[in-house]
């Protein structure tokens, strides 16, 4: 990308941002929460919308000079709409969490009792665990995966559900590779009198892409959703209503119950990959990235890595390193090394603390947004092998340098 004024304006900082491109263009991201956006993303966000205070919703605003603001914002908001088939949508909240905090405020009582998937099982810091501030706040009872699977029982959702009486059900994940029963989710929360909430910041551009199924079409009473994992957007996150009642609680629990002035410059850019998103090559890309993650799952498996539910529906998944005699921060450490970028996990029951967890997750999401597919798959794995197998500097060091002309091939979007 093209800097006409950080260079002499801040040249240490210049020099970091081009250090970090280095990094992004010689490298593998398979990180499952990150993703590259567009050249057009990234310049919305340094628009002169950034200058703009705009407490308040369309047409209701606090400050004057609203009028441009207001069209992005409604732009945003029918665009979520159609791509997602939705009824009503708040685009400002900052963050999944932030979003997700909106939902709670909104629609639950402190000390109600919640529903939700375990932090180590595939769940998110925000659906109960108890140093988030959701584990602090409410009375979370939590399912799991079952320990020969690796799936969801839904029969003891079920049961689980009837048991507890919880106030709300969420369904949703951050390290779960295989297809969530949406349906299923609404009919117990149906016959328990729960309200109905899933968390789809993994997997919201593979529901947009129309690779798989989503909440929203199952009727689920709110959805959140992050915008720069699949769906390809910058950093904030949509909230979705199934009434015109729930809607209003989001929109006031949003502002100015936990938010003052939205980051409007982020919302058109929004905007723009919302846009990019209705556009039919979307579509392709989003069931390439969910062949290109069963294509890597299918090769690490035949090089005798554990994989938990034996394989993915979606766009990540969770190794179980233990057969490997390595620990995941310490795997990841050792990739990082050798320019591939993963993140460490905790694997179902995890015998070890969050910090030194037995698992690692991988993504191909970002990846695939390179233009890479099942052919370049199979070296991906090959090389994780080799690290695996030896880890020393100068095996990494090999490994890297390959890597960087593999990646040269394949441009990262904006860059």
């Amino acid at each position: 990308m093209d800097y006409k004024f950080i260079p002499t304006a801040d040249l240490e900082i210049f020099e970091l941002i081009r250090a970090e491109e280095a990094r992004q263009k010689n490298g593998l991201e398979l990180i499952a929460s990150e993703n590259y956006t567009s050249a057009a993303v990234l310049e919305t966000m340094a628009s002169v919308l950034q200058n703009k205070y705009s407490e308040g919703y369309p047409g209701r605003r606090y400050y004057a000079g609203n009028e441009v603001v207001d069209s992005v914002e409604s732009l945003a908001i029918e665009r979520a709409k159609k791509l997602f088939g939705a009824e009503f949508v708040n685009v400002q909240a900052l963050s999944g969490s932030s979003a997700n905090l909106a939902v709670y405020f909104a629609l639950v009582q402190p000390g109600d009792t919640i529903l939700g998937l375990k932090l180590d099982h595939g769940g998110h810091l925000s659906h109960g665990h108890p140093i988030n501030f959701t584990g602090k706040t409410y009375n979370f009872v939590h399912y799991g995966v079952e320990d020969d699977s690796g799936l969801v029982d839904m029969d003891k959702v079920e049961a689980l559900a009837k048991e507890h009486k919880p106030k709300m059900i969420v369904a949703g994940f951050s390290a779960y590779s295989r297809d969530f029963d949406w349906v299923r989710f609404k009919k117990i929360a149906d016959e328990v009198g729960a309200i109905t909430f899933a968390d789809i910041a993994h997997v919201a551009g593979l529901i947009a892409g129309k690779a798989i199924a989503g909440p929203i079409e199952a009727g689920f009473d709110v959805v959140t959703t992050t915008t720069h994992k699949t769906l390809r957007g910058p950093r904030g996150a949509l909230i979705f209503s199934k009434t015109e009642e729930i809607a209003k609680k989001i929109n006031r629990s949003v502002f100015p119950g936990i938010q003052g002035g939205p980051h409007e410059h982020i919302i058109a850019a929004i905007a723009v990959a919302l846009g990019e998103a209705l556009k039919p090559e979307f579509q392709t890309y989003a069931k390439q990235v969910i062949l290109n993650a069963q294509k890597l799952a299918v090769e690490l498996i035949s090089r005798g890595f554990k994989i938990i539910s034996d394989g993915t529906d979606n766009h990540l998944m969770v190794v179980d390193l233990q057969n490997k005699n390595v620990g995941g921060k310490e795997f990841t450490d050792a990739l990082d090394r050798a320019g591939i970028s993963a993140s460490a996990s905790t694997i179902p029951n995890d015998p070890n603390p969050p910090m030194k967890p037995s698992g690692i997750r991988f993504g191909t999401a970002a990846i695939t947004t390179r233009g890479m597919g099942e052919a370049e798959m199979i070296q991906v794995a090959e090389w994780i092998a080799r690290v695996a197998d030896d880890s020393s500097e100068e095996n990494l060091a090999a490994i890297k340098k390959e890597i960087a002309e593999l990646a040269a091939k394949f441009l990262v979007p904006g860059a």
